[in-house]
C-alpha cells in the first residue's frame, strides 16, 4: 500500500509526464523512480531508495532546496523540462499531508534564472504552426517581455527565422514535423534547439485567438495589428497558452506584441553568420575575435542584447539607417555629451529582466535596490538628450520615462543594504510604516519598556519588591508578595493566586505584552507583506518601465557605435539604392584590431549591377583573399546596421542578403563530405540570391578533381554573372587562375589579384588588391613558407615543370573565346525540375562507349586528347560508383 505522500507524488507526476518532478520534502527536492535515475545519471548524484509500500524500494535522488537552482539549470541546459512541486503550507501547522502544488515548469525557453541566462543574449521561445502551406511564427523572450509575430511561406524563409533568433526551444504542431519540409533533426542536433511538439488542439484557432484577446484586453486581433497575420496570431495564442501552463502566472510583463514583415531586415543564413564570425569565432567559439567583440562597448545588458539584435538583423530601409547614422554623428560631434552619457549608463542594471522578475514576484529586496539605483540614472540621461537635434535622439528623449516616482517609492520603503531573503525581515526602512516601526522597537527595546513600567509602578504604588515576570501560560504579569497586598491599586486585575504572592496585569501591561510577544514573527510577516505591496506597485508600471528599458538599450548601442567609430577611425558611409558598393581604403574591422605589431593594408572595392558585377580574385593562399572578401561583406553589413565603417570613404548600395561560401568543412555525422557541404551551400546561394544580394565565394570546386572543380567554378561564374538570371554582386576567389579568361567573354566579370613580390624561390605577400589575374598559384612557395621539408619542395618543383607542359590554360582560353557573347541560356532553379539538377547525374555505359568510338583523337592536339580521355574516364567512374 503506497503512503499518502507517494500517492500524491505519482498523481502529480501523471499530470506532468514529460517533466522531471522536483518534489519538495522538507529541506530537499526529491525525485523518485525513473526521474531519480535520470537525474542521478545526468548530474552524477548518488541514487538511493525509499520504502514506499511497494515490494521494492523506490529509486530516490534529491538536491538541497537552497541549491536547487544550480541543479535545475544544468538539467534545463541538457534539454529537460523540470516541474517544481512546492510546499504550500508550513509543515508545522499542517494537519495531515502537507499541501503541495506545481508552481512552475522550467524549460529551455522559459528559464528565468539569472545564473543560467547570458545577459548579453536573448533567451527565445518560438512557436511555429504550419497551416495551409504557411508558417505562423511567434517568438518571445520571457525574461525581457519581447513578443514578436510574423508569417512566412517557404522552408528557406522559416529556416532564416530560426537562424535569426536561435531559440532555445520551439513549440510546434504535428504538421511542422511531418509536412513542412523542415529538417527537425538538424534543429535538434546541429543547432541544439529543444523541440516541444504540442497536441493539435493547442493550436485551435478560436482558443488561440481568444487567449490573445483576453491577455491583451482587446476586442479582436485587429487591435493588435495582426489582421494580416491570421496564422501568426494562432502561433502567438499557442505560445501564450504554453507560458500560462508552465509559468503559472499572469505574464503581465508580456505587455505588447509586435508584428513584423521578414523583408524589413537583411537576411543572414547560418553559413554567413558563421563564416563572417559575427558573434563568435569559427574555431574557438568565443566572442573575442568576432565583429561583436569589436563593436560591443556597451555599458548595460539591454545595450548588449540590442547590439546583438542590430548585428543579426541589419536594416534595408535607407531612412532608418540614416537616422542611426545621424545620432552617431551627433554623439561624436559632442564627445563630452557621449562620454557623460556612457558614465550614466554604466551603473544601470538589467531593467528588462529585473522587471520580469518583479512581475513574476520572484525579485528579492536586493533586486529592488538594484532597480532603484538604475532608475536614478534615467533623469540624468534624459536631461543630456534634451537639446540634441537628430530625429532618433529626440525620439528616444520622448520615449525615456525617468520613472522618478518608482525610484522614490523604493527609496522610501527599502533599506539601503537589505538581505537577499524575503521572509526574515530587515527589508523595510524605518519611518515607512508605523506598525513596522512599533514592532521593530518592540523587538529591540521591549526589555527597556518593561523595566521602565516596573519602576513606574513601584513609584506609584510604593510596593518596593514589585516585579514584572513572564511565563508561557500567563504571559507577562506583575507579581506582588502577600506582605504588600494591601497596597495593590484598583486598576490591577488579578491573574493568578500563589501561596505567598498574587499575580496581576494592567491595561498598559496587556498592550505591551501584545506588542512584545511575537514581535519578531509579526515584524517578519508585516515586512514581507509591505515588500510584496511595493513590488506589486512597481509591477503595475511594467509598460512604462519596458519602454524606458528599450530606450536605454538603443541609447547604449548608439553610444557604443559612436565610441568605436571615434576610437578606430571609422567614417560615415553614404547609403544608396542604386546597387553600387564603392569602398576606398577599406579595412577588416576585426583583423586590424588583432594585429599588434603590423600595419593593416587597406584595399578598395567597387561593385555595381552593370560592368562591375563579378570580381574574380586570384593569388596564393595566405596572401589575403579571404580577409579582403570578408572585410567587404562586414563593411556592407556594418553600414546597414547604421554603424560607421573602417574605410577612408564608402558608398554602400543596400543589399537584401549577404551569402558566403568560405573555407572547407564537413558534416560527417550526417554523412556529408567536405565537397557535399560545399555544394549544398552553393546550391542554397544560387537558388536564393537576388540581383540585390552580395555573394562572397571562396574556392568553389576545390573538393573534387581539378577538371570537375574548375568546370563547376566556371559554370557558377557564368550563372551568377548572367544579369537575366541572377546578376548578383560577387567576390569570387579561386586558385583556378584559368578562370581569369572569363574577363572579356562574360559581361560584368573583372579580374583582380593579390600582389606578390617574388624573391628568388621565395615570395612576399603585399596584401594589395590590383587589377589583373594571377598566372600561377605559388603553391610550392607557400608550402616552403609553411615549413614543408626541402626534399618534398624539390620534387614538387620537378613535377610542376613536367605537368605544366600539359597546361590547360590554353584550352581555357579557347573555351572562353568560343563562348564570348554566346553564353548558353540559363534558367533559375525554381523554373525547372530540381530533381534533374544533380551535379552527379550519370549516363549509360553504352552511351559512353559510343561516344568513345566516335572520337577522332588523332586530329586533336595532345592536350585536347588527354582532356577528352580524362572526361570519359570520369563518366565511367561515376557510372560504376552509382552501381
Amino acid at each position: 500500500m503506497l503512503s499518502p505522500m507517494m500517492q500524491h507524488y505519482l498523481e502529480t507526476k501523471k499530470e506532468h509526464p514529460d517533466c522531471i518532478l522536483f518534489y519538495r520534502l522538507g529541506d530537499f527536492y526529491e525525485m523518485f523512480f525513473d526521474d531519480a535515475k535520470t537525474v542521478s545519471r545526468e548530474l552524477e548524484l548518488t541514487l538511493t531508495g525509499k520504502e514506499c509500500g511497494l515490494e521494492e524500494r523506490a529509486p530516490m535522488c534529491g538536491v538541497p532546496y537552497h541549491a536547487a537552482e544550480v541543479y535545475l539549470n544544468r538539467l534545463v541546459e541538457k534539454g529537460y523540462k523540470v516541474a517544481i512541486a512546492e510546499q504550500m503550507e508550513d509543515p508545522k501547522q499542517a494537519k495531515g499531508l502537507v499541501k503541495r502544488e506545481v508552481i512552475r515548469i522550467v524549460t529551455p525557453g522559459t528559464n528565468l534564472s539569472a545564473q543560467a541566462l547570458d545577459e548579453t543574449k536573448n533567451n527565445y521561445l518560438m512557436s511555429i504552426v504550419y497551416l495551409d502551406k504557411t508558417f505562423g511564427v511567434a517568438t518571445a523572450d520571457v525574461s525581457t517581455g519581447d513578443f514578436l509575430v510574423t508569417e512566412v511561406s517557404s522552408v528557406r524563409a522559416m529556416n532564416d527565422e530560426i537562424n535569426k533568433f536561435m531559440p532555445a526551444e520551439i513549440i510546434c504542431n504535428d504538421a511542422f514535423f511531418c509536412m513542412s519540409g523542415i529538417d527537425v533533426e538538424d534543429l535538434k542536433g546541429r543547432l541544439g534547439i529543444t523541440l516541444s511538439p504540442l497536441e493539435n488542439h493547442c493550436f485551435n484557432d478560436e482558443v488561440c485567438l481568444q487567449r490573445l484577446t483576453d491577455h491583451f484586453h482587446v476586442a479582436g486581433t485587429a487591435g493588435l495589428g495582426l489582421s494580416d497575420y491570421p496564422i501568426g496570431a494562432v502561433s502567438a495564442g499557442a505560445l501564450l497558452a504554453y507560458l500560462y501552463d508552465t509559468q503559472k502566472s499572469g505574464l503581465a510583463h508580456l505587455s505588447h506584441i509586435t508584428p513584423y514583415q521578414q523583408g524589413r531586415f537583411m537576411m543572414l543564413d547560418t553559413s554567413t553568420h558563421r563564416n563572417l564570425e559575427l558573434t563568435e569565432t569559427l574555431r574557438e567559439k568565443q566572442k573575442r575575435g568576432s565583429l561583436l567583440w569589436v563593436l560591443d562597448k556597451t555599458r548595460t545588458a539591454m545595450g548588449a542584447r540590442t547590439l546583438r539584435n542590430f548585428l543579426e538583423q541589419p536594416l534595408i530601409d535607407r531612412s532608418e539607417i540614416l537616422a542611426r547614422q545621424d545620432a552617431i554623428a551627433e554623439m561624436n560631434e559632442d564627445m563630452i555629451f557621449r562620454e557623460e552619457l556612457r558614465e550614466y549608463l554604466n551603473p544601470i542594471y538589467d531593467l528588462e529582466r529585473l522587471i520580469g522578475r518583479i512581475t513574476y514576484r520572484s525579485a528579492n529586496p536586493r533586486d529592488l535596490i538594484a532597480f532603484r539605483n538604475s532608475l536614478q540614472m534615467l533623469p540624468h540621461i534624459k536631461n543630456l538628450l534634451k537639446d540634441h537635434k537628430s530625429a532618433l535622439l529626440q525620439e528616444l528623449y520622448d520615449q525615456l520615462d525617468p520613472l522618478e516616482d518608482m525610484a522614490e517609492l523604493i527609496e522610501k520603503a527599502i533599506v539601503e543594504d537589505p538581505p537577499i531573503t524575503v521572509r526574515e525581515g530587515g527589508m523595510i526602512r524605518e519611518g515607512y510604516n508605523e506598525d513596522a516601526d512599533r514592532l521593530r522597537l518592540a523587538k529591540t527595546e521591549g526589555k527597556e519598556w518593561l523595566a521602565s513600567l516596573e519602576a513606574e509602578e513601584r513609584e506609584k504604588t510604593g510596593i518596593k519588591n514589585l516585579r514584572i515576570k513572564y511565563n508561557r501560560v500567563f504571559g507577562y504579569y506583575l507579581e506582588v508578595t502577600n506582605s504588600f497586598k494591601d497596597l495593590v491599586p484598583d486598576y490591577y486585575v488579578r491573574k493568578q493566586t500563589l501561596t505567598n504572592a498574587e499575580r496581576y496585569t494592567t491595561e498598559r501591561l496587556k498592550k505591551l505584552e501584545d506588542v512584545i510577544l511575537g514581535a519578531e514573527d509579526k515584524l517578519f510577516v508585516l515586512e514581507y507583506d509591505l515588500f510584496c505591496k511595493v513590488r506589486d506597485k512597481v509591477a503595475e508600471q511594467v509598460v512604462r518601465i519596458q519602454k524606458s528599458a528599450k530606450a536605454v538599450g538603443i541609447i547604449d548601442v548608439l553610444a557604443s557605435l559612436a565610441y568605436v567609430a571615434d576610437k578606430n577611425n571609422y567614417v560615415r558611409p553614404s547609403i544608396n539604392e542604386k546597387g553600387v558598393i564603392d569602398i576606398r581604403e577599406g579595412r577588416h574591422p576585426v583583423v586590424e584590431q588583432m594585429m599588434r605589431d603590423d600595419l593593416f593594408i587597406a584595399n578598395d572595392t567597387y561593385l555595381d549591377n552593370n560592368k562591375k558585377r563579378v570580381s574574380i580574385i586570384t593569388g596564393p593562399n595566405m596572401a589575403g583573399k579571404s580577409t579582403y572578401m570578408r572585410q567587404t561583406a562586414l563593411i556592407v553589413l556594418m553600414a546597414q546596421l547604421g554603424s560607421f565603417v573602417p574605410a577612408a570613404s564608402a558608398n554602400i548600395g543596400i543589399c537584401d542578403r549577404i551569402f558566403t561560401r568560405v573555407g572547407a568543412s564537413d558534416d560527417l555525422a550526417s554523412g556529408q563530405s567536405t565537397f557535399m557541404v560545399e555544394m549544398n551551400e552553393v546550391a542554397n546561394i544560387l537558388r536564393n540570391a537576388t540581383k540585390n544580394s552580395l555573394l562572397i565565394l571562396d574556392e568553389i570546386g576545390r573538393g573534387t578533381s581539378t577538371f570537375d572543380g574548375m568546370s563547376i567554378a566556371w559554370a557558377v561564374v557564368e550563372y551568377i554573372s548572367n544579369s537575366k538570371v541572377l546578376g548578383a554582386k560577387t567576390l569570387f576567389a579561386t586558385h583556378y587562375h584559368e578562370l581569369t579568361e572569363l574577363e572579356g567573354s562574360l559581361s560584368g566579370v573583372n579580374n583582380y589579384c593579390i600582389a606578390v613580390k617574388e624573391q628568388g624561390d621565395s615570395i612576399v605577400f603585399l596584401r594589395k588588391i590590383v587589377r589583373g589575374g594571377a598566372d600561377k598559384s605559388y603553391g610550392i612557395q607557400v608550402a616552403k613558407l609553411a615549413g614543408v621539408p626541402e626534399p618534398v619542395i624539390a620534387r614538387a618543383k620537378v613535377l610542376v615543370e613536367e605537368l605544366s607542359a600539359a597546361d590547360i590554360t590554353v584550352r581555357a582560353k579557347e573555351i572562353a573565346a568560343a563562348s564570348a557573347g554566346n553564353s548558353p541560356a540559363v534558367t533559375r532553379p525554381d523554373e525547372v525540375d530540381l530533381n534533374q539538377m544533380s551535379l552527379f547525374d550519370t549516363v549509360k555505359e553504352d552511351d559512353i562507349l559510343e561516344e568513345l568510338k566516335s572520337l577522332d583523337l588523332g586530329s586533336m592536339t595532345p592536350i585536347d586528347a588527354l582532356n577528352t580521355l580524362y572526361r570519359m574516364q570520369t563518366k565511367l567512374n561515376n557510372r560504376w560508383q552509382s552501381n
